[in-house]
């Protein structure tokens, strides 16, 4: 049995910085090997019983949980998973984990920070189900929140998602009164990479949101224009950076898991 549930969090409060969290329970696996795709979000992973090695995930028979942390995806990343699987995933909007969690460099992967208690790991496990866990989570998260003020970054991510497809730094930074430098050195300060990849993940982003999601019926050179994109070739130039293959090859290859945007290829 393979069960993938999400759910988006019940608070106002932490609504506002996780996108959504989900449960992947996985009995029978013995060997798994998954690609996700450049994402301008960042998680958390709380893997049951298991360590990691690289790019390998094994469950450990009575091990300790593991803890990981993803940053901003720049490029495709390819995940092994061996032996059952039993894990909790939280999903951030960017500058989202910086509200619960302070003093942290959240511009590199991390598997050696205990982001939740054991008590807390053993609770999350123990529920079974997306519901309680979404409770939980919650909980968790609201006894942590401290809220850090970033007006620049906040305004530029704003910026970003609103104009990805009609976009330039030098607007970006015209609009918020601050140097192209300046910017610059926010975005990998706090998300580890520039604006301008930045905004071409968010790019890339939106057009999956609009083929996969919105209208999957739509051929590739209408969504194009749709997406102020100078022609198809603009297009296959963002597929082949972010995916490596041509986007109908890339769409056709994928499977949607859970009701929000994980798109994984599963080998």
């Amino acid at each position: 049995m393979h069960i993938f549930e999400t759910a988006k969090p019940l608070h106002t409060t932490i609504a506002r910085y996780v996108q959504y969290y989900y449960l992947e329970i996985n009995e029978a696996n013995t060997g798994r090997e998954f690609s996700c795709f450049p994402h301008y979000n960042n998680s958390i992973s709380l893997y049951r019983s298991h360590s990691k090695k690289v790019h390998t995930i094994s469950f450990v028979c009575k091990g300790t949980p593991l803890q990981i942390f993803t940053p901003v995806r720049q490029q495709v990343l390819t995940i092994k998973q061996m032996g059952p699987i039993h894990r909790v995933v939280l999903v951030f909007h960017p500058l989202g984990i910086q509200q619960f969690y302070k003093n942290l460099a959240f511009t590199k992967l991390m598997d050696d920070y205990g982001f939740f208690s054991g008590d807390e790991l053993q609770q999350l496990f123990e529920a079974g189900n997306i519901h309680t866990i979404t409770d939980l989570l919650d909980q968790y998260l609201l006894k942590r929140f401290e809220y850090q003020e970033n007006k620049v970054l906040e305004k530029a991510i704003a910026y970003i998602h609103e104009r990805a497809q009609m976009f330039s730094v030098e607007n970006l930074a015209q609009e918020l009164a601050v140097s192209r430098r300046h910017i610059n050195r926010l975005f990998q300060q706090q998300l580890g990479v520039s604006v301008k990849k930045f905004q071409e993940i968010v790019l890339f982003r939106q057009v999956l949101e609009q083929k996969l999601f919105q209208n999957a019926e739509q051929n590739f050179t209408s969504l194009t224009y749709e997406m102020n994109l100078c022609d198809p070739s603009h297009l296959n130039k963002l597929f082949a950076k972010f995916t490596r293959i041509p986007p109908k090859q890339f769409v056709n290859k994928g499977t949607h898991l859970g009701q929000e945007d994980t798109f994984w290829h599963i080998n």
